[in-house]
C-alpha cells in the first residue's frame, strides 16, 4: 500500500496512477483538471452545504451549539454556490468513467440546488437515499421540525448508462433476503469514531460516520475500484476504502484536515480477500447462449449429455438445441420435459463427461464468462 502524504496542486502527478490512494492538497476544480479523464469508477462528493447561518446557534441554557461556521461554507450568494456547484459537477464528469457512478449527500439547505443541476448537466438519478440519524440535533428553538436525515443522490453519467456496479444480490442477502430500502438508519458520527484534537474539539464538524460509506461503497463498487472524494474533510472515504481493498483519491485545501485524515487513514487494517468477496449478481453477469459453447468448441455436436445420476441423456444437435427419445428444444425445456416439472435449470442439471468425470456444463458457461468479462463485453 502506499505512503499517505499530500501533494500540491503544480506537482500533481497523472502517470502509472501516482495519484491513486493519495491526499491531493489544493482546490479541487483546479485538482481534477489534472487528473485522467474516465480515471475513476465512483465518486462520493459530500459539499459545502451553504447553512447561511446568521450569527451563532444557542440552547434553551445559552449555551453555543458546535455547528458548521467555517470559512469554507460561506458563499455570497445562491448564484455563486450554483456556480461553484456547476463547475465541480463538471470536474467530477470528466475523470468519471462511463459506466461509473455519482453519489453526492446533502441536507435541504443545498441537495435541491445539486440535484437540478445535475440534471441540466446530463446525469440521471438512480435513487435519491435518505440517511435518517438516529441520534439527530434537536431543534432547539421549537419553531420547526427537527432535521433529523440527510439526502444522498445516486447518478449515473446518463440515461444510456446500463452496465453500472449494484451488487444487488449482496445487499439483499445482508438484509435477511430483502430487498434494501431507499432508507437507511444510521446513527451521526460520535463516540470514539468521531475525530478530536487535543482539546477534545471535533476537528471536522460534519464528519460522516462509516457506516455509511461502507453502505455506499458495499452496493457500488467492487474490490480494486478507484472512489473520488473531491471533498475529502476528515478521511472517512478513504478509510473506509483502504479497508475495504477499494483505491481512493482524496482532495482537501485545509491542512488540519489532510493531516488527520492522513494519521486514521494509516492506522486502519485493510481486511482479506475472503472477507471482501461480493456475492454474483446474477443479472449484471454477460450472458452465454448454450449454443456459444459450440461456437467456441467446447461443446460439439452430437455430444451426449447427462443428468447428474445418468438416468437420462440427450444429445446435442448443431443449432444448440438437445434431443432426448422423442423431446426436443433447449436446454431447460429438455430437462424440464423429462423430469416432468414446470421448471429447470438446463446449466445445472446437464453434464458432460471429461475423463471419466461428470462436469456441469454451467462450468463452460462460466469460462467463456470470463474471457467476455476480460476483454469488456
Amino acid at each position: 500500500m502506499p505512503v499517505y502524504h499530500t501533494i500540491s496542486e503544480s506537482t500533481c502527478g497523472v502517470s502509472q496512477n501516482k495519484w491513486q490512494n493519495c491526499l491531493l492538497k489544493g482546490d479541487c476544480i483546479a485538482i481534477l483538471k489534472k487528473l485522467p479523464a474516465h480515471s475513476i469508477d465512483v465518486v462520493f462528493a459530500d459539499p459545502p452545504y451553504n447553512l447561511q447561518l446568521k450569527g451563532r446557534l444557542c440552547r434553551p441554557n445559552h449555551s453555543f451549539v458546535d455547528a458548521v461556521n467555517n470559512d469554507w461554507d460561506y458563499f455570497e450568494s445562491f448564484a455563486a454556490y450554483d456556480a461553484f456547484t456547476r463547475a465541480w459537477l463538471l470536474a467530477c464528469r470528466r475523470v468519471l468513467k462511463p459506466n461509473g457512478t455519482f453519489w453526492v449527500i446533502g441536507s435541504y439547505h443545498n441537495i435541491f440546488r445539486i440535484g437540478a443541476i445535475m440534471q441540466d448537466l446530463g446525469f440521471w438519478f438512480l435513487n435519491d437515499i435518505i440517511w435518517r440519524k438516529t441520534n439527530p440535533m434537536p431543534n432547539f428553538r421549537g419553531r420547526r421540525f427537527q432535521n433529523a436525515h440527510e439526502t444522498l443522490i445516486w447518478a449515473s453519467l446518463d440515461q444510456k448508462c446500463k452496465r453500472y456496479t449494484f451488487n444487488y444480490e449482496a445487499l439483499k442477502a445482508a438484509n435477511e433476503d430483502l430487498q434494501m430500502r431507499s432508507d437507511w438508519l444510521f446513527p451521526i458520527c460520535t463516540g470514539v469514531e468521531r475525530m478530536k484534537d487535543a482539546n477534545g474539539r471535533k476537528i471536522h464538524p460534519t464528519q460522516k460516520p462509516e457506516a455509511l460509506l461502507v453502505r455506499i461503497m458495499l452496493a457500488s463498487t467492487k474490490p480494486g475500484d478507484v472512489i473520488l472524494d473531491p471533498f475529502f474533510g476528515s478521511g472517512t472515504t478513504g478509510a473506509v476504502a483502504r479497508k475495504l481493498g477499494r483505491h481512493f483519491v482524496g482532495i482537501e485545501r485545509e491542512d488540519a484536515y489532510i493531516k488527520a485524515a492522513a494519521k486514521r487513514i494509516a492506522e486502519v487494517r485493510p481486511l482479506g480477500k475472503i472477507e471482501l468477496e461480493v456475492l454474483a449478481n446474477k443479472r449484471t453477469e454477460a450472458r452465454v447462449a448454450f449454443v456459444s459453447l459450440i461456437e467456441a468448441g467446447l461443446i460439439k455436436p452430437g455430444m451426449v449429455l447427462y443428468d447428474r445420476k445418468k438416468q437420462h441423456t440427450a444429445i446435442v444437435r448443431a443449432d444448440g438445441t438437445l434431443i432426448c427419445k422423442d423431446k426436443a428444444g433447449s436446454i431447460h425445456m429438455v430437462g424440464r420435459k423429462i423430469q416432468q416439472t414446470e421448471s429447470c435449470n438446463g446449466w445445472t442439471y446437464w453434464h458432460y463427461e471429461e475423463n471419466g468425470e461428470l462436469k456441469l456444463i454451467d462450468n463452460l458457461r462460466i469460462r467463456i464468462r470470463t474471457e467476455l468479462e476480460k476483454i469488456g463485453m
